[in-house]
């Protein structure tokens, strides 16, 4: 019991002593750990919502190209949405109608599909049924302004057509006597050869229509 009571300062003086020349621990380490793991939980947070963000995009693009979030809506969508005015002429479910302001004459409307596709061909066959039906309308009410029954209508289907605006659109121009209009295909292709001047090329028509019938 002696040697016991003997030894014990000695021992609290050296674990004193140990506990002296152990390593100072920063006041702010232990907060500095629980900021980074909500630093680390926030970013999975962050990771985990673009990732469930882009889920969404990609599925809403599936279901709906024109949601695409980097597909940048045509001018014809903004006005058939309401985003820019127009001057209405008449409107289906699938098609909307419109006064030109560039008109190459009173009356220049353009008809366009709710559907927003560059070409026609590219176009669901409801929605190019649907465009001829707002062709019809459109015809019907300008006959009825104009008092007539004639009609100018022009699809330019591609930059090389002359289309201006990506996104399928029909002209349709009413004509009277003495506008001042001309024929549409004629127009477009000044140098050709006046109707009726040249004897047609049977064997090359021949040749061309087998061909497109194969395709």
């Amino acid at each position: 019991h002696a040697s016991a009571s003997f030894l014990r300062p000695i021992l609290a003086k050296k674990e004193l002593s140990n506990a002296s020349s152990a390593p100072a621990r920063c006041p702010t380490q232990a907060l500095c750990q629980r900021q980074a793991g909500r630093a680390s939980c926030i970013s999975r947070k962050k990771l985990e919502l673009r990732l469930i963000t882009a889920w969404l995009l990609a599925t809403a693009a599936a279901l709906e190209p024109n949601c695409a979030s980097n597909k940048e809506m045509s001018l014809f969508t903004k006005i058939i949405r309401k985003e820019i005015p127009s001057c209405k002429v008449g409107a289906g479910e699938l098609w909307y109608a419109f006064l030109d302001i560039n008109p190459r004459r009173a009356g220049h409307t353009l008809v366009v599909p709710v559907e927003e596709k560059q070409r026609l061909a590219e176009l669901s066959a409801e929605s190019r049924a649907a465009l001829m039906e707002g062709v019809a309308d459109a015809q019907r009410r300008l006959g009825k302004v104009f008092d007539t029954q004639d009609f100018t209508v022009v699809l330019h289907d591609g930059p090389l057509a002359g289309q201006e605006v990506p996104h399928v659109h029909i002209h349709v121009m009413p004509r009277t006597s003495g506008d001042g209009g001309r024929c549409a295909g004629m127009a477009a292709f000044p140098d050709a050869p006046p109707i009726g001047s040249v004897e047609p090329d049977f064997a090359a028509l021949g040749a061309l229509s087998e061909k497109l019938q194969a395709a």
